[in-house]
């Protein structure tokens, strides 16, 4: 059975920049950016195969995919390196200023190379973390503030926990009367009582009647 050749890639759809060399033979997938920086280059050679929506960006020297390199849809490789012969990148991996090796295999969503930027003054011994300082709220010595309160996750006691004075007990704090008197409570059955006592006693008046004054 004869099979025919496979038609070659005219790689119109792939948008270079820059100093990029490309084999006829590599087969590269559309919306793949190919992106050489000034004093920068990427080599694509023979039999490379990369997945659509990668981005190949050479920055500060060489980027070479070496012959028979696989690289799944939407790989990163930033900086100068080589991907080795025959190597296979998982889709959706970030490759910053480092190598694969021949016939490596990258799982997908891997992150090879430098992982980040150092920031100016921090140390890996000196992890940033919030403040652990425990504070005591039962000593009345200490003095809180709403906000050292809200911050540290304590309550605040305005009163000394050593004084015996109540807000009753108070001589500063006036007392305030209860709203309702004693006049001005309801007794049930005061009228059968008034009637009760005017049958027994019926030269009085009044249960609750002044004394004459004499």
């Amino acid at each position: 059975m004869h099979l025919p050749p496979l038609p070659l890639s005219s790689h119109t759809h792939v948008y270079v920049q820059g100093d990029v060399s490309i084999d006829p033979s590599a087969a590269i997938s559309s919306g793949v950016i190919l992106r050489a920086d000034p004093d920068s280059r990427i080599i694509i050679a023979a039999g490379v195969c990369i997945g659509s929506g990668s981005i190949l960006h050479a920055h500060d020297g060489t980027l070479n995919v070496e012959a028979g390199a696989n690289l799944g849809a939407g790989v990163l490789v930033v900086g100068k390196g080589k991907i080795g012969t025959n190597a296979c990148i998982g889709p959706l991996t970030t490759i910053w200023n480092t190598s694969v090796e021949p016939w490596q295999v990258v799982p997908a969503a891997s992150l090879l190379g430098d992982r980040g930027r150092e920031v100016a003054g921090l140390s890996p011994s000196d992890p940033i973390s919030p403040s652990t300082k425990p504070v005591d709220v039962t000593s009345p010595s200490t003095n809180l503030t709403d906000e050292d309160a809200f911050n540290g996750q304590v309550p605040v006691n305005r009163t000394p926990a050593s004084s015996g004075t109540t807000e009753e007990d108070s001589p500063d704090q006036p007392k305030t009367e209860s709203p309702t008197s004693e006049e001005e409570t309801p007794i049930y059955g005061q009228g059968s009582l008034d009637r009760i006592l005017k049958t027994l006693f019926p030269y009085n008046q009044s249960v609750n009647r002044p004394p004459e004054e004499g």
